[in-house]
């Protein structure tokens, strides 16, 4: 586990498939941002009681089935903790993969959950805050992807918007050292602009669903955005 101020890691399959989820340590308690693998709960929970705070919410980024893996198991272990995720990616979280009009018409892609049984009580929006952390809508990898800016911090919890895991990309830019988040990722274009407005909050840290976190990252953050934009030309 790797702390950072408040923000601390959780990491699992690290030499493989490095799966990451945070837990955001609050006065009251710990938001978890993410459910990472099936298998996953034993280590989030140990995680928290290593910290000494109760989880006491459950973020999801997106609803893809490495950032849900969990969720089920965890809410038998603790029954009581609210769940959120953005009112767009609620949809698929549900099992609806349809597009809206206004929306690229390119199919969801990545792992949709099919058997989970755990719904979210909060839907999330731009600019909500949940502790204190303020909610970014980030589609692109998903339609309803949502990154988190800690208010105290100005670290940023990007779920697959970016990853670092075989180099620096936004969502869609195939890194062929870890090529996953690119083969699930939605809508490349739409990835570039939220990679775009990312960095806009001038962030202290990058903290990303797939990778090690990097401080003071807007330069390689730019440098990511550069990457997909001569591609996509």
């Amino acid at each position: 586990m790797l702390n950072n101020g408040f923000l601390y890691q959780v990491t699992f399959m690290a030499s493989v498939f490095p799966v990451n989820c945070y837990l955001v340590a609050e006065e009251e308690g710990l938001t978890l941002l993410d459910a990472a693998l099936p298998y996953s709960m034993k280590g989030i929970v140990r995680a928290s009681k290593t910290i000494g705070k109760p989880i006491t919410k459950i973020i999801l980024t997106h609803a893809h089935e490495d950032h849900v893996g969990a969720l089920d198991r965890l809410k038998e272990e603790l029954p009581d903790v609210p769940v959120y995720i953005s009112v767009r990616d609620n949809r698929i979280l549900n099992g609806d993969t349809s597009l809206d009009e206004h929306e690229p018409q390119t199919p969801i892609k990545g792992g949709v959950p099919k058997k989970l049984k755990t719904r979210a009580n909060i839907l999330m929006k731009e600019g909500d805050l949940i502790g204190s952390l303020a909610a970014i809508e980030t589609p692109g990898h998903t339609p309803g992807s949502m990154s988190f800016i800690d208010t105290r911090t100005k670290a940023i919890i990007a779920g697959d918007a970016y990853q670092t895991r075989g180099g620096i990309a936004v969502a869609g830019d195939v890194k062929p050292w870890f090529p996953f988040p690119a083969f699930g990722t939605w809508s490349k274009e739409t990835s570039l602009a939220s990679a775009k407005k990312l960095v806009s909050y001038q962030p202290k840290l990058l903290a990303v669903g797939h990778g090690e976190m990097l401080e003071n990252p807007i330069v390689e953050m730019e440098r990511a955005i550069k990457n997909l934009e001569r591609k996509l030309k």
